[in-house]
């Protein structure tokens, strides 16, 4: 068997154990969102939408399908990485992969994909929920589909650096609580950035989320507060930067093998 063979081997297992590993408790995984995603239109769409009305040109409900989707998706492909990877750790099973003769490369490829896995579904779960409230088309299929998935790989390696330095399960949860869920919020999904006094407009401006979500938007409703192309530019620029530290930290063996 070549190298490339048993890479390949490889890859499937971490990216088919990742998959089998969240399916095996959709419960958990998977159901929690799509309930989430119907309480939020319930409240925002139905009974306070009405009362906002339209919103660049769109209904409120329509509006904030993009957002919501995008939401999910970010939120679960940061968690399938963080904690299976931090549980790879704690049970020091990851220590396998590391003597094995797998380069870093396609172990961190494995888990991320296998967050990316997680990410995907969700959303395709969350837009099924969105079509009992809104029946909203996509403008622009391809750009979606290319938003969606970098923004999934972007919080998957996100998740594996935080899960690299975490040294405890409360770890885990510090950034998803205090960083992820406050720029995910203050990101443009319930709101456009233009119904901001100018200042707070240039403080959204410094959100990275906010030009993930509005560039999804784009691809949904043919709206944005933010250039598609800069948004898409500025997702590539951070998988580039954090695909980057991340193998530098797995080749370092930071949080392993100390």
């Amino acid at each position: 068997m070549s190298h490339w063979q048993q890479y390949r081997v490889a890859y499937a297992t971490i990216v088919i154990r990742e998959i089998l590993r969240f399916a095996r408790i959709w419960v958990q995984t998977i159901l929690p969102p799509a309930i989430t995603t119907g309480l939020y239109f319930l409240i925002f769409g139905t009974l306070i939408g009405n009362r906002i009305g339209e919103m660049d040109g769109y209904s409120y409900q329509a509006f904030i399908v993009p957002g919501l989707i995008l939401m999910a998706v970010i939120t679960n492909s940061y968690a399938n990485t963080v904690s299976s990877f931090f549980q790879a750790k704690y049970q020091r099973h990851i220590e396998e992969l590391i003597i094995s003769p797998v380069p870093n490369w396609i172990i961190l490829a494995g888990y991320v994909t296998g967050g990316v896995a997680r990410g995907l579904v969700v959303g395709v779960v969350v837009t099924l929920v969105t079509l009992f409230f809104s029946n909203v088309g996509v403008q622009h299929p391809w750009f979606t589909v290319l938003v969606v998935v970098l923004t999934s790989i972007l919080f998957a390696l996100g998740g594996f650096i935080n899960a690299v330095f975490a040294n405890s399960f409360d770890d885990i949860t510090v950034i998803p609580t205090f960083v992820l869920t406050p720029l995910t919020y203050l990101g443009g999904v319930f709101y456009s950035i233009s119904l901001l006094p100018d200042f707070w407009q240039k403080v959204s401006l410094a959100n990275p989320v906010l030009y993930m979500i509005n560039a999804f938007r784009y691809g949904i409703l043919g709206v944005s507060d933010i250039r598609p192309t800069t948004a898409l530019l500025l997702i590539l620029g951070f998988i580039l930067i954090l695909g980057s530290a991340a193998l530098w930290l797995l080749n370092r063996g930071v949080g392993i093998k100390n």
